[in-house]
């Protein structure tokens, strides 16, 4: 189930940018790339019916979430 692709992130500084605000941005890409989350479920061997109990129950969230907010508007 997990994706076996280069992990290849990039940021450069912008013009008179503060470097907390470059690390922030490198940051938000990780996350957003989810590289940390894959290399932490990726330390310790995962049972195949685990991983699908984990992937439907983020999808059942997922989901949850969207009717959620769909009510509300």
């Amino acid at each position: 189930m997990s994706r076996r692709r280069p992990i290849n992130v990039e940021i450069y500084p912008r013009k008179n940018e503060p470097i907390e605000r470059t690390i922030k941005r490198f940051s938000k890409k990780i996350k957003k790339e989810r590289i940390i989350e894959e290399f932490k479920e990726n330390m310790y061997y995962e049972k195949p019916s685990e991983a699908k109990k984990r992937i439907a129950k983020r999808r059942k969230n997922t989901i949850d979430r969207l009717k959620e907010k769909e009510e509300t508007t």
